[in-house]
């Protein structure tokens, strides 16, 4: 519970950040979210006549994390479905706490693109609320990068909790601070991703603060139960990351592929953990989200 706690705690940030730019529909996409991740979780455990453990705050956290990564305009009654899906398909079926394979809330937003086509549309401006472009549907379509400075701050369309690099930044220094999160996965993924937009003689800055990668890589490819356990591994697995979700950038008819990257990888964890076998990162134990 003590690193729910830190999580939510590193995700305060962001989530103040997704408040101030989306105002009412980021609260309701948040507590809609939160509380059918809880709530499913009950249900589904006495149901099955299984002890109640949402006091370990990993519902919470997977709600969390699954609200901040959708766009402002998703329904309501999508998100709850979204939701669902992460808590039951996520990680109640694989056993519950600490025995999913891939990231429940990355694989709840995968059911909402894909169950519901267009439902992340229409992307909108941060404050006024207004139809606009992502600053990855921009540059694929006409080779135009946002400014840097929108991007930092969160000025720009997006999904809720992934706008802002200053908030997302902030949160994770906190995470890595207090040693609940691998660090060596995001180092090797934002590495990989400007490398190759060098190469592709790209401004790096502008991928790796753009679309969902920072929210992907310093909050959901470092989940401990669906990461690598070592630390070759992990390198090894946060380079994939970055380089699945710039080939999904330049080669793929969608502008964005973080969540398809992570959860790719998420499923050759266990190749990864058998072939770069060695000491575990951490010795707190890897709770499940």
């Amino acid at each position: 519970m003590r690193m729910m706690k830190g999580m939510l705690l590193a995700l305060a940030p962001a989530t103040m950040a997704s408040l101030w730019f989306f105002r009412l529909p980021a609260l309701w996409l948040i507590i809609v979210s939160v509380i059918t991740a809880v709530v499913t979780e009950v249900l589904w455990q006495k149901t099955f006549r299984k002890p109640v453990k949402i006091k370990d705050l990993s519902a919470v956290v997977t709600g969390l994390l699954f609200g901040l990564s959708l766009s402002p305009s998703v329904p309501l009654y999508v998100a709850a479905a979204g939701a669902a899906f992460a808590i039951v398909v996520g990680k109640l079926i694989f056993g519950g706490f600490g025995k999913n394979l891939f990231n429940p809330a990355l694989s709840g937003r995968l059911f909402v693109v894909l169950a519901f086509p267009g439902a992340m549309r229409p992307w909108l401006d941060p404050v006024q609320m207004t139809t606009a472009a992502t600053p990855l549907q921009i540059f694929r379509a006409e080779g135009i990068t946002a400014p840097l400075a929108a991007l930092f701050v969160g000025n720009v369309p997006g999904s809720i909790g992934e706008t802002s690099a200053l908030a997302l930044l902030t949160g994770f220094i906190w995470l890595a601070y207090k040693k609940y999160a691998n660090w060596r996965i995001p180092a090797a993924c934002l590495s990989a991703t400007a490398i190759i937009a060098l190469v592709a003689g790209d401004d790096p800055l502008f991928h790796l603060m753009s679309g969902s990668l920072l929210l992907g890589a310093l909050f959901m490819a470092t989940d401990p139960v669906t990461s690598p356990r070592t630390q070759a591994g992990s390198w090894l697995f946060g380079v994939a990351v970055g380089a699945g979700t710039m080939a999904m950038r330049f080669w793929s008819p969608l502008p964005e592929g973080t969540t398809f990257a992570i959860l790719a990888c998420n499923a050759v964890v266990p190749f990864i953990n058998r072939y770069t076998a060695g000491p575990p990162f951490s010795s707190r134990g890897r709770p499940g989200r």
